[in-house]
């Protein structure tokens, strides 16, 4: 009995913690009103787990094949307390990476949107929604002869994008028509290119959601297909922040990985941790700019500008808000490092933690989002804001 109360008491130590520093700081109120935004639209978190799914199934089906019978016992889950379970020192190691870059998710592109990247490549070569129109009237209207150039990078990652499963699945086809070393450099160059359209799609959904916010906070209504077509043109805004953000993440991630298929690059994987870091650091930087450029009519400059001065205004309050994300990230990579620690092999179970884990990472995600967009509002308004609740 004394061994069991001793885990349980640290437990509620901590949880008791978390509600006080949750109920107590200074970003309660826009953490608050984060939460009644994505109840009213679920909408926010529900794109977040449909992501998150997409890429579980991807990963699942891919490599964790079912072998046998046995690989679906459901007497895995009724044996739980036989698992061998890791204790935190065993696993910490795991979660600051992962919980820094669901911190700066919030800020840029808080998913991974592989394999539905394809069928969004489809939707947009077709003019879902008239979506396709309005890009192409966006870029013209805001790069001017330069926006032909701009369509061109994100219809050809576009292909990409929608060719790389298809390759993906052929890879066993091509053994005998090219070299095993040659159809890895094709591979990873169309991977290469198609993360530029997966980056852009999800940043593309990243400010859609903060319409759907926004339109919350200010209480307007909207039609779907309208606000889908708003997304694109306020993404034409975001394009030339996310095209730097793109192109650095290119250069020290994506650049040094595409070089070790063509030349002996010793130990390049050693270096992506420091690498993920950095993309990190750069983007929590400068965490404003892109709902600067989202919500207002503004050069990049001027971008930058407002953030120095968001920052400068609101310095108190942004570090609250990124020390509640990334309490929130930690505990979530955390638990999934500890659960996948005590599953091992057995799928049955391992399906259910994943989807329970996507479920409550899309709800946190969409959650810290809207109260992001509740923050920076609050932040540009001031105490007028500060005065009223915020209407339906």
């Amino acid at each position: 009995m004394s061994t069991g109360l001793s885990r349980v008491y640290p437990l509620i130590g901590l949880f008791s913690g978390y509600v006080i520093v949750l109920l107590f700081n200074p970003v309660r109120v826009p953490l608050r009103d984060g939460f009644r935004c994505v109840l009213r639209y679920k909408r926010v978190w529900l794109t977040f787990v449909l992501l998150g799914f997409a890429y579980f199934a991807f990963q699942f089906s891919t490599f964790t094949p079912i072998q046998s019978t046995a690989d679906v016992d459901l007497t895995q889950i009724v044996s739980m307390a036989n698992w061998h379970w890791p204790t935190f020192m065993e696993i910490w190691r795991e979660a600051p990476l992962p919980a820094l870059e669901g911190v700066a998710g919030i800020f840029d592109n808080a998913t991974t949107t592989y394999p539905l990247s394809a069928i969004a490549a489809v939707l947009m070569l077709i003019n879902w929604r008239g979506l396709h129109g309005a890009l192409v009237r966006a870029l013209q209207k805001r790069f001017h002869f330069w926006g032909y150039l701009v369509y061109l990078i994100v219809l050809l990652s576009a292909v990409a994008a929608l060719s790389k499963p298809i390759i993906y699945w052929a890879l066993p086809l091509w053994g005998g028509l090219l070299p095993e070393q040659g159809v890895l450099q094709v591979s990873a160059s169309v991977d290469a290119v198609a993360f530029i359209f997966e980056y852009l799609f999800g940043v593309y959904i990243q400010v859609y959601l903060i319409a759907v916010c926004f339109a919350w906070i200010r209480g307007l209504s909207f039609e779907e297909g309208e606000l889908f077509r708003f997304g694109m043109r306020r993404f034409s805004y975001v394009l030339e922040w996310a095209g730097i953000v793109v192109l650095v993440g290119f250069l020290i991630v994506r650049l040094p990985l595409l070089l070790a298929y063509f030349m002996n690059i010793p130990d390049v994987l050693d270096y992506l941790p420091i690498e993920r870091v950095l993309m990190c650091g750069l983007i929590i930087a400068f965490s404003s700019v892109q709902i600067s450029l989202a919500l207002h009519n503004e050069t990049l400059r001027e971008a930058i500008r407002a953030h120095r001065e968001f920052i400068r205004n609101n310095l108190s309050r942004f570090g609250w808000f990124l020390l509640i994300s990334g309490i929130h990230f930690f505990f979530l990579t955390t638990a999934d490092a500890i659960m996948r620690g005590a599953i091992a092999d057995r799928l049955v179970a391992m399906i259910i933690w994943k989807s329970i884990f996507v479920f409550l990472r899309g709800f946190i995600t969409g959650w810290l989002l809207a109260s992001w967009v509740c923050l920076f509002r609050r932040g540009e308004t001031g105490h007028v804001y500060q005065q009223a609740w915020i209407e339906y």
